[in-house]
């Protein structure tokens, strides 16, 4: 075998170089995106971790606030535990810091006791600037000091750094540094933060370091922790970021290897042609002995040497396209889970065999038909020049059997949060379609054949791909293939953007919108306070003031935060993107909207009692009660105040900008609740007296009056935030567009392979032809017929299959992975003109194939049987 691949495969190699170096690109290219963006997310993930581990430490145990923070009084019950070697108090903070170029950024601040934080997380230790003065080295303690990390660093280079708070600007020195990665993060002390950003007497966590033969668990229970504090081992922060975001990594890999499904059909069409010319070759190397089982072996090993080149270029490549990625974009490839990580590149050899051996699975797919045709050659009729034994027909059943078991497969839950038996169901959906395409043949030109019996050219299209239609199914495979994943890209993109343009319309029903805040974690320290609310509902040309108030919510420890939001509802059926009817509230119960993911992640159902939010509200009621007595009075933390309304689910919404969950309550319940009356998002509504422009410029100039920070609020009309939401999602699918290109390209290039595969074989029918009196035009138009008639009930058959696997993408994939739903929208004029667009391609590639079938050596190739 070894001798035959040197000599009779590497001269095939050597003589059609471009030809063969297509499919080592195209199996190349897809290992190279798959393997980039696995090595992408894997350094982003362990960069993440490492700066998690860095900033907790090593602590035995963590003590950790549900949501916000608790009572410092627990610390020292903690610390003064005879199981507690070393307990170290921390205050965690997101806010936002002005930059170099007079712009927000976003800076997280850890508070710390220095004393004691060396100890348990030493990257937190803050180390004084070299070139402080002896006296200067106690600035770790000062009220106005702060230490940054690199990333800060690179992004505040001054030595004074302006915080936000509220709505307004606090003034801080940068005295040193910490030694922690990740992103922009400032250390202070923690008495130091509490008094700067409002939270006296508040903290966010606790880390614990137990003696010697201590047990975790039976000091956790025997602390008696209020329901509103965990205690979490300290990997837990960086396992949870690791379960939120495997979803969107898997299927973003999945997305990356549809490249290589399509580079499969590629090695195909490639290794058919190859077949087809070299027939009467292998037909001899039968006659000289060699058994159709080693022709198999033979074509196998040319699929998998084109593989294993394409294979390793391909990791090769994905190394450097990783590695140049992280470089100028960091670890975030869009999702939003690693953003302001800037990780370096962790290559792994295990991962670059796994991609490698997808890579050579895919070309070995690509070549198993070629090398069967290879092995099934008569050599005596072969070497005659008769052509290749025609196909004796394909068990349709085998197809619908397929398609029944995808049909099961799509109906099957996730495993850990990811929709395997979906995948699993398209898959099998576009193998069992691509199955049948014989019989569908068989079955559409048998009712079509009558209509054109008495027209010669067309009988002769029509007739040939319905009496040889396994080599029809064969050469339209990978158009049926990459139209179908065209077709079902496109339903699913138009079906999302319809859907987000819908939700646009009913969560964006003001004129002009106002916030502080550029996220969900810095609400508590970027907001509006009550009277600059008050004050800016009797601005002229503003008719009503609608308010907004987020809140993080950690209510299972393993599962990311979900977040509360506190507005005005009204009429839940008109304000709210409900899936279906709101009902009625009881009485003596407060009403919650739940988004999708809290029914799938929390099981919070309509018409249920929703518990973990009442412990929650007895945390937020603690965080905001009165400090606690002086130390001789408080030996131990105060237990959560009691929240004796229930919450009652009273109606789902979609909600596209939150994956992990969203609980919407009136915001009259939540203050009466709570007593925050603080407020982080604005929407106005305005009478027209007064133009918008006029009424941002009074707007800001109330903030300056106020607090001096006008520049601390971002406002935005309705039409603004729209365009941006649509060119955000618009640019995020973009890449969808590019897959369909290339997807298609494949496909249409595969035609042309099997159809000069075919007229190759065919020489001697089309010289008949001709001598017949057919001139060469209506040789061409026989076999640009033919094209039309293959690559139409190709397009035919891609298009259901599109269909059908855009419905599994929208109704199974999109809520298993992202725990939302979208109404089915079909795009027609885009799928019409998609599929018609295919159509016209194959039959001129066919027509380009059979050009040189129709020339002379079509004519003279007659006479080898004479």
């Amino acid at each position: 075998m070894l001798a035959l691949l040197q000599t009779f495969s590497w001269r095939e190699l050597r003589y059609h170089p471009w030809r063969n170096a297509a499919a080592v690109v195209a199996v190349m290219l897809g290992v190279a995106l798959a393997f980039s963006v696995h090595l992408i997310n894997a350094s982003a993930l362990s960069e993440f971790s490492q700066a998690v581990r860095a900033v907790n430490g090593q602590p035995d145990l963590e003590l950790r606030a549900v949501q916000g923070g608790f009572d410092e009084a627990l610390y020292r019950q903690v610390a003064n535990h005879p199981q507690v070697a070393l307990a170290s108090p921390v205050l965690e903070l997101a806010t936002y810091a002005l930059g170099g170029k007079g712009e927000r950024q976003a800076l997280r601040i850890v508070g710390v006791d220095a004393l004691v934080v060396a100890g348990i997380a030493p990257a937190l230790m803050p180390v004084p600037a070299s070139d402080a003065a002896v006296t200067d080295r106690f600035a770790l303690f000062a009220p106005d000091s702060i230490f940054l990390n690199p990333a800060a660093r690179q992004v505040f280079k001054a030595d004074q750094l302006q915080l936000q708070s509220g709505l307004q600007w606090k003034s801080v020195t940068v005295a040193g540094s910490v030694s922690t990665g990740g992103g922009p993060l400032g250390v202070m002390d923690i008495a130091a933060a509490q008094d700067l950003f409002g939270k006296g007497g508040q903290l966010s966590r606790i880390d614990v370091r137990l003696k010697a033969g201590s047990d975790a668990a039976s000091f956790a229970a025997s602390l008696q922790l209020p329901p509103h504090i965990t205690a979490t081992a300290p990997g837990d922060a960086a396992q949870r970021v690791s379960n939120l975001s495997r979803a969107y990594r898997v299927n973003l890999t999945v997305l990356a290897l549809v490249a290589l499904f399509t580079g499969a059909f590629l090695v195909f069409s490639v290794l058919s042609l190859s077949v087809a010319k070299r027939a009467q070759q292998f037909a001899l190397l039968g006659v000289l002995g060699l058994t159709g089982r080693e022709r198999l072996q033979l074509v196998l090993a040319e699929s998998l040497l084109l593989g294993g080149v394409g294979s390793a270029a391909g990791i090769a490549l994905g190394s450097a396209l990783a590695a140049l990625a992280l470089r100028l974009l960091g670890g975030d490839l869009g999702g939003g889970y690693f953003a302001g990580v800037a990780p370096s590149l962790q290559w792994n050899g295990w991962a670059a065999l796994v991609y490698g051996a997808l890579g050579m699975a895919a070309a070995g797919v690509g070549g198993w038909w070629p090398a069967r045709t290879a092995q099934q050659l008569p050599p005596a009729q072969t070497l005659k020049g008769l052509g290749l034994a025609a196909g004796t027909g394909s068990a349709h059943w085998v197809g619908v059997m397929l398609i029944a078991s995808s049909a099961l497969l799509a109906m099957a839950p996730p495993v850990f949060g990811i929709p395997l038996a979906a995948y699993l169901s398209v898959g099998m959906l576009l193998v069992g379609g691509i199955t049948a395409l014989p019989w569908l043949i068989a079955l559409l030109y048998g009712r079509l054949s009558p209509w054109v019996a008495h027209r010669l050219l067309p009988l002769l299209a029509v007739e040939r791909a319905r009496r040889v239609r396994e080599s029809a199914a064969v050469a339209v495979s990978g158009v049926v293939a990459s139209l179908s994943l065209a077709v079902a890209l496109t339903v699913m993109v138009a079906s999302f953007r319809d859907s987000v343009t819908h939700w646009l319309d009913v969560v964006l029903p003001a004129d002009l919108y106002v916030r502080t805040g550029l996220g969900g974690p810095a609400s508590d320290t970027a907001y509006f306070p009550p009277g600059f609310v008050q004050a800016l509902a009797r601005l002229p040309g503003v008719a009503r003031v609608s308010a907004l108030r987020t809140r993080q919510l950690l209510l299972d420890p393993g599962k990311p935060a979900v977040t509360l939001i506190a507005r005005t509802i009204g009429d839940a059926a008109t304000t709210l993107p409900l899936v279906g009817s709101p009902l009625p509230v009881p009485p003596g119960h407060a009403g919650i909207y739940v988004s999708e993911a809290m029914v799938d992640l929390y099981g919070a159902r309509p018409g249920s009692i929703f518990l973990p939010l009442s412990q929650a509200f007895g945390a937020y009621t603690q965080e905001n009660s009165a400090p606690p007595a002086p130390d001789s009075t408080a030996n131990a933390p105060r237990p959560a105040a009691p929240v004796a309304t229930p919450f009652f689910v009273a109606g789902v919404w979609r909600d596209y900008a939150r994956q992990f969950g969203a609980i919407v309550m009136a915001q009259q319940d939540f203050e009466r609740l709570t007593g925050d009356r603080r407020v982080n998002d604005l929407a106005l509504w305005l009478n027209g007296d007064v133009g918008e422009a006029q009424v941002q410029q009074a707007i800001r100039q109330l903030a300056e009056q106020q607090s001096g920070a006008g520049a601390l609020m971002e406002l935005a009309s309705v039409s603004q935030l729209r365009a941006i939401s649509l060119r955000i999602f618009d640019r995020s699918f973009a890449v969808t567009y590019w897959l369909q290109a290339v997807a298609i390209a494949i496909g249409l290039f595969g035609v042309a392979a099997s159809f000069s595969a075919q007229v190759l074989a065919r020489r001697k029918e089309f010289g008949l032809l001709a001598h017949l009196g057919l001139t060469r035009r209506q040789i061409l138009a026989v076999v640009a017929g033919e094209g039309a008639a293959w690559t139409a009930i190709g397009a035919l058959a891609g298009l259901a299959l599109g269909l059908a696997v855009s419905t599994i993408l929208v109704h199974v994939v999109n809520p298993q992975s992202f725990h939302w739903t979208m109404d089915l929208m079909l795009p027609w004029l885009r799928l019409l003109a998609l599929c018609a667009a295919v159509v016209v391609a194959g039959t001129l590639t066919a027509w380009l194939a059979g050009r040189a079938a129709a020339g002379k050596d079509a004519v003279l190739a007659v006479k080898e049987d004479w």
